[in-house]
């Protein structure tokens, strides 16, 4: 990634930082001398590998594992962070689950359960609220920013089910809310992306749908990490007079 800043001294959280969007970041981040704290569910062996890979690399990069929806691991995480760096800089909410390996159709009701919805909502927004509440102190103490991941899905639905549209959807309005709740003293942005390859997502699309949305893209072909991790660092390290935006970051998919 070609993105020249002078992070050093700063520090970082990425939660599902181990693998597309969310590793792409760390390594933008990464790059720029900051200290990137690498999130994963705990035991994940993608974590374990990129962090041995980065810090061989020379980055100043460390694991911690959690799980997203539980608040108790996110506060333990938010303060192993802070007791190794002293401080908090950016937290970005990239960790989500599609909840399902297919995506679901909205006409499917029954697939679509208490225990679906509990869980996709639980990870997928009460993660990032419950981030923000646990890192709240560090980001007011240090001016900061907060990126919230959100998707497409929730301005025209789609993504891997209804539920999953829906969370989304509430996460670009919790991005509002709490950009009227945190100012001053912390900023708080969102990113919607569109399709993303090389994501290691666990819900996959089929080769073909994805070359025939590639082909109707103004730009011609599918995001990839890297191009959402740009807009991301923008929003921590630059746009210091943006709050309470979602960026979309399709290709023009939305157009």
């Amino acid at each position: 990634m070609n993105i020249h800043a002078n992070l050093n001294g700063k520090c970082a959280l990425v939660t599902g930082g181990a693998s597309g969007i969310g590793l792409a970041t760390v390594e933008a981040l990464a790059q720029c001398g900051a200290t990137v704290a690498v999130n994963d569910l705990p035991g994940s062996a993608a974590l374990a590998r990129e962090e041995k890979r980065l810090q061989e690399a020379g980055f100043n990069v460390f694991a911690v594992g959690a799980d997203m929806g539980n608040s108790d691991d996110i506060a333990t995480m938010v303060d192993t962070v802070v007791a190794r760096t002293g401080k908090l800089d950016y937290l970005i909410n990239n960790a989500a689950t599609p909840g399902t390996r297919t995506a679901i159709p909205a006409s499917d009701l029954e697939s679509q359960t208490d225990a679906f919805w509990y869980k996709l909502l639980s990870v997928n927004l009460l993660g990032p609220f419950n981030c923000i509440k646990s890192a709240l102190p560090h980001l007011k103490a240090s001016k900061g920013a907060v990126v919230n991941v959100a998707s497409t899905a929730a301005f025209g639905g789609g993504g891997s089910s209804t539920a999953y549209a829906a969370g989304k959807s509430a996460l670009v309005l919790m991005t509002r809310e709490l950009a009227k709740g945190l100012g001053p003293d912390v900023r708080v942005n969102g990113v919607a992306p569109g399709w993303v390859g090389q994501s290691g997502w666990d819900c996959a699309w089929e080769a073909e749908e994805a070359n025939a949305a590639a082909i109707a893209l103004p730009l011609q072909r599918i995001g990839l990490p890297v191009d959402y991790a740009q807009v991301i660092f923008f929003l921590c390290a630059g746009a210091d007079y943006m709050t309470g935006q979602t960026l979309v970051v399709d290709g023009g998919l939305l157009a």
